[in-house]
């Protein structure tokens, strides 16, 4: 087992990262405030893992709430369910809320966590790479309104994060292939060494050969916490980790929830800040090209949907948390490893980004 810890003063926390922790009761009793635990899962979920932490848990009082899973569930009507099952578990202030899913069931657990009779303790257990890398990490917690995603929340920060690599045994191609677009962007974002790494192991991680996945969680999971300990309520710094957010919001907003999944939708996004970067001049073609060979080989989508006109990215991208004083704020790339966030960019290089001919540039790279 490997751990790293987010440091945030009083509200700094461990990240455990290992096999077979989900049945461990000394991983979790540490972090249990009282004898009252409730489990949040959804239905994919439940059935596979509620058990095995279960064991962890068998001198706790459990309650186990299960949500329909799928991200067009992630809204103020399932979150109203988990309160309901608050509410017949008689889970008071000294009570525990243990997150075990995805990154939909983390956000929405731990908003629940929050809101709970001014804030009760939570533990995260992520289930999918996207959720192990990212969301489970750093306390942004929230639920999607239908003009945009994750717009109501709040920052919340989980007494623990427990990592167990065996759950992604069960976990699609597809949404495992979407954890790694999260991935990617920490070796784009901030560190180079992790992109060289990754272009060098990212098959083994996604054949989920054991220690290639545990060295590319720790590393995600590192970089995330330091961008965390310097600016944990996104003022500064960590906004660069929304690379590609901007515009993959705008793509799941406009496509509907779950149509793409998250990190589809977030690697499509990075290739469009690539192309921002470039035509700003401050990443070349060569670079912009090494980032999407890396996403199209993890599987990922790396042509935005061809369906999508300019204004079908920019209405959703208007209420983006990034703008200010109504100016669209960007996630770019200074240099591959080194990322920046902006709202300084001609309106004509706006407009040329949104119209690309994204599927061009892709031949191309299979041409070369």
């Amino acid at each position: 087992m490997q751990t790293l810890h987010v440091n945030l003063a009083e509200r700094s926390y461990p990240i455990y990262i290992g096999q077979g922790l989900l049945s461990c009761a000394e991983i979790f009793s540490p972090h249990l405030a009282g004898k009252k635990v409730a489990i949040v899962t959804n239905e994919t979920v439940s059935p596979l893992y509620v058990e095995a932490l279960r064991g962890a848990l068998e001198h706790s009082e459990l309650s186990v709430v299960v949500l329909p899973d799928g991200e067009i569930y992630k809204n103020w009507e399932t979150l109203q369910l988990i309160f309901d099952g608050l509410l017949e578990g008689q889970l008071d202030r000294k009570s525990t809320l243990i997150a075990l899913g995805g990154g939909v069931v983390g956000d929405m657990a731990a908003l629940a966590a929050a809101c709970w009779q001014g804030g009760i303790d939570c533990i995260q257990v992520p289930t999918t790479l996207l959720s192990q890398v990212d969301s489970s990490v750093g306390g942004k917690t929230g639920i999607n309104h239908p003009l945009g995603k994750n717009m109501i929340g709040a920052f919340y920060q989980p007494k623990a994060v427990v990592i167990d690599i065996d759950t992604l045994k069960t976990l699609p191609p597809r949404e495992l292939s979407s954890g790694s677009a999260e991935v990617i962007k920490y070796g784009l974002i901030c560190d180079l060494a992790f992109l060289e790494w990754l272009e060098g192991n990212l098959e083994k991680v996604l054949q989920l050969q054991p220690d290639a996945l545990t060295e590319a969680i720790h590393r995600s999971c590192a970089a995330k916490a330091r961008v965390v300990g310097m600016d944990e309520r996104e003022s500064g710094i960590r906004e660069i980790l929304n690379l590609g957010h901007t515009f993959g919001h705008a793509i799941e907003t406009h496509m509907g929830y779950g149509v793409w999944l998250h990190g589809e939708a977030v690697a499509a996004g990075t290739v469009m800040a690539l192309e921002m970067s470039r035509l700003l001049g401050l990443i070349n073609g060569a670079e912009r090209d090494r980032g999407i060979r890396l996403l199209k080989r993890a599987g990922l989508p790396v042509i935005p949907p061809e369906e999508m006109g300019p204004d079908d990215f920019l209405l959703p991208m208007a209420v983006d948390k990034k703008v200010q004083a109504g100016r669209i704020r960007f996630v770019l790339l200074g240099q591959l490893g080194n990322a920046l966030v902006t709202g300084d960019y001609p309106e004509e290089i706006l407009h040329a980004t949104l119209t690309a001919n994204y599927r061009a540039i892709v031949q191309a790279l299979s041409d070369c």
